[in-house]
């Protein structure tokens, strides 16, 4: 069964720091990467997320899914992106270079080349450090540390209700997925694209009467046990801050404030190789 947004539980520094920790550096990172199209900071970013990755014991393969869908959505993103705008990078960067001695409305050139780089290095800037908060980070210490910096604990705990619902969601759609295949319900390679797609949407009705019996379920638990009826509650998972928390929070914030710096160097967003 494939994972999707699904926290995977292992001994590494970066499963070490606190909910609340991550969270900060992940919006602190995203920020850095969409304020500036410069590409030395945006190459920085992308080789961090990728050496992040090797820190927090997290393997391609736990993240394969996402990682494909992403590459698809990226390269035709990419795509329509030249198709409408094929001299975006020239209005942006002042010049236009044609290469290999062409010239026309979708002749190739390298201030256009330049800026598609960079637009693609955003993404490899920001997507593996959103995989990475999502694949380290405990719903339930989410929560707690939540709490912990400021946010009501009712909203703190739907919150982590959430992000532990998604991997259930996933278990029911494989069990009554298998379960449908068992009945003669093709739903692999075998069948054509549109058959397989008929098939698991068939499966949607199950699966959302499921989830409704399940979240009656925990609704009428939360309400036996009082939830809500006290201002402040006791977490199991709450953890303080320690050295590294705050010292990873320090560092997004330098590297937002590069990327400010940046801007202001260059006179805009983006850095110009070819004045």
């Amino acid at each position: 069964m494939t994972n999707l947004f699904n926290y995977i539980e292992r001994k590494s520094p970066v499963h070490d720091l606190t909910g609340a920790t991550k969270l900060v550096c992940l919006m602190l990172w995203s920020f850095a990467a969409m304020t500036t199209y410069d590409t030395r900071l945006l190459l920085t970013l992308s080789v961090g997320g990728i050496l992040l990755f090797v820190v927090g014991k997290i393997r391609v393969k736990d993240v394969s899914f996402m990682l494909g869908f992403t590459l698809v959505f990226l390269v035709l993103n990419t795509i329509l992106l030249y198709v409408f705008s094929p001299h975006h990078g020239t209005e942006v960067y002042g010049t236009c270079t044609y290469l290999w001695g062409t010239s026309g409305r979708y002749a190739p050139t390298l201030e256009q080349a330049f800026f598609q780089f960079n637009y693609i290095l955003k993404y490899f800037a920001t997507i593996p450090i959103v995989l990475l908060f999502v694949t380290t980070t405990n719903p339930s210490e989410f929560a707690a540390s939540l709490n912990k910096i400021g946010v009501s604990y009712s909203v703190a705990y739907s919150v982590a209700l959430a992000l532990r619902y998604i991997p259930d969601v996933q278990k029911q759609y494989h069990e009554i997925s298998q379960a449908s295949q068992a009945r003669g319900i093709e739903l692999s390679k075998k069948a054509s694209l549109v058959q397989r797609l008929k098939s698991a949407s068939a499966i949607l009705v199950p699966l959302i009467l499921t989830s409704m019996d399940r979240i009656e379920i925990i609704s009428n638990a939360m309400e036996l046990r009082g939830f809500g009826k006290n201002k402040k509650r006791t977490w199991y998972m709450a953890r303080p801050f320690r050295v590294t928390d705050y010292a990873s929070m320090l560092i997004c914030a330098l590297l937002l404030c590069t990327s400010i710096y940046l801007n202001h160097l260059n006179g805009g967003r983006f850095y110009n190789p070819f004045r």
